[in-house]
């Protein structure tokens, strides 16, 4: 979710409080045909799943309008594309797009030490660019480099567990964290507060891969290993779309604290905000710049194609659309079908439960928009952002790993997951299903984030 549509939308939506559990059916028969179609009829999802993912959304859209009225469908339905969807979309276009142009070209070969490194930068490039900034940067050249390689899918699932999720915990340059530098926290606080969660658990992933990728990497013939006996070569193309990546980091920090409150009615009571506009308007203009001032042999040579990003803006649109029933529901607290869980993240003399706030945080943005639950949580905490750098301050910490971690659980768990996974397979990648990448991450991550509890939360 867009951080301004928490502030700038005036427009009245379902209540909900008077929701069941069944409006969630569209969003998880969504999941489920993401999960399970491109294993049972791969051909099907390949040529339809703009269709199918489009049935899903009027399968939410339909019966809300029956429901509710059209009106209440339209403002939906409005509102998820334009205050959420679009905001989303055009970030990652515009990082899709300038990353794009950016070719690491030579004989780097991904040897276990080679990848780790990689993936280590990845993790701290992160924090500079955003997750999804930094994983559109290292993406191609780490599939290049692991180009003559048979066994190099742990190199993809680690890659999107630390620089697509875990590598955004030191600063808020991206959702959920950004959500929280709006409602007050320090710019900083997130880099004093989660530098040792961070460490910790990016150490430990770190290490397991390189032990991982040197199993791989002695099954590989004789051919493979003995590249890496030649000496290594680097040249980097475009190099000037690195300013266009600045540019976007800082465009969308700024806009976060830039006339946030002045809005733009359009109709249905919605109301645009001003810095989104202007925010969105300065990251097409620098798709555009990075379009027009880059070679086109550049992106040939990476074979850059639009295919990721029109699976990604298909599915993403059926998202945002399928999940607005259950946000309102989450947004319901008590009220909602929720409240059971909600119920479980203090004791009955109100005191924070710190490992509750950290698994259901994290439970809920491995399926849902990370940002909007970040928010839930965050205001079921108190809202006060100074109690919570202060006195509860290891609960700030509880909701902001578990929003930051946890979205490595799923592939929809963060924006650059998915989009990752559809730039591999694009480059002839046989990556995870949804299920056989859930697996990857119960088995690894699941373990790790019950150490973080018992070292943090408990």
């Amino acid at each position: 979710m867009s951080a301004e549509s928490t502030v700038a939308a005036a427009a009245a939506h379902i209540d909900g409080g008077a929701l069941s559990l069944i409006w969630s059916l569209p969003f998880a028969g969504l999941l489920l045909s993401i999960a399970l179609l491109p294993l049972v009829a791969p051909h099907f999802w390949e040529h339809h799943f703009g269709k199918v993912a489009g049935v899903w959304a009027l399968l939410f859209l339909l019966p809300c309008a029956v429901a509710f009225g059209a009106m209440t469908a339209s403002t939906e339905f409005l509102h998820a594309l334009l205050l959420d969807y679009f905001p989303f979309i055009n970030l990652l276009f515009a990082l899709f797009v300038i990353a794009g142009g950016i070719r690491v070209s030579g004989n780097l070969l991904g040897t276990p030490t080679t990848n780790t490194a990689i993936l280590a930068f990845g993790t701290l490039a992160a924090n500079l660019f955003g997750t999804t900034g930094a994983s559109m940067l290292l993406i191609r050249p780490l599939i290049q480099a692991n180009g003559h390689r048979q066994r190099k899918v742990q190199t993809f699932v680690f890659f999107i567990f630390l620089v697509c999720n875990i590598g955004g915990s030191l600063t808020p340059l991206g959702p959920p964290l950004f959500l929280g530098y709006l409602k007050g926290v320090d710019f900083l606080w997130p880099l004093e507060a989660m530098l040792r969660p961070m460490l910790f658990t990016s150490g430990v992933l770190l290490t397991l891969f390189y032990v991982i990728d040197r199993l791989a990497w002695n099954r590989e013939s004789a051919e493979v290993r003995g590249r890496s006996r030649i000496p290594h070569q680097l040249r980097i193309e475009g190099l000037h779309n690195v300013i266009y990546l600045a540019a976007v980091a800082s465009t969308v920090l700024v806009s976060g604290v830039w006339q946030r409150d002045t809005t733009i009615p359009i109709g249905l009571g919605i109301e645009m905000p001003v810095n989104g506009l202007v925010r969105d308007s300065v990251l097409l203009a620098m798709s555009f710049l990075s379009w027009k001032t880059t070679k086109p042999s550049i992106r040939m040579e990476n074979a850059f194609t639009w295919a990721p990003m029109q699976e990604v803006a298909m599915l993403f649109a059926a998202i945002f659309i399928t999940v607005s029933p259950m946000l309102a529901m989450l947004r319901a607290g008590s009220e909602g079908a929720f409240a059971p869980l909600l119920s479980l993240v203090s004791t009955p003399d109100g005191r924070p439960v710190d490992a509750a706030y950290f698994w259901l945080t994290g439970g809920l943005s491995s399926f849902l928009d990370n940002a909007p639950t970040y928010l839930v949580f965050f205001n079921l905490a108190g809202g006060d952002a100074q109690e919570l750098m202060g006195p509860l301050a290891s609960t700030l910490l509880a909701i902001s790993a578990g929003a930051v971690f946890m979205g490595a659980n799923t592939y929809i768990g963060n924006a650059p997951n998915f989009m990752v996974r559809s730039i591999c397979e694009e480059r002839g990648i046989k990556m995870p299903s949804f299920i056989g990448y859930m697996l990857w991450s119960g088995a690894i991550l699941l373990p790790l984030f019950a150490a973080v509890t018992w070292l943090w939360f408990l």
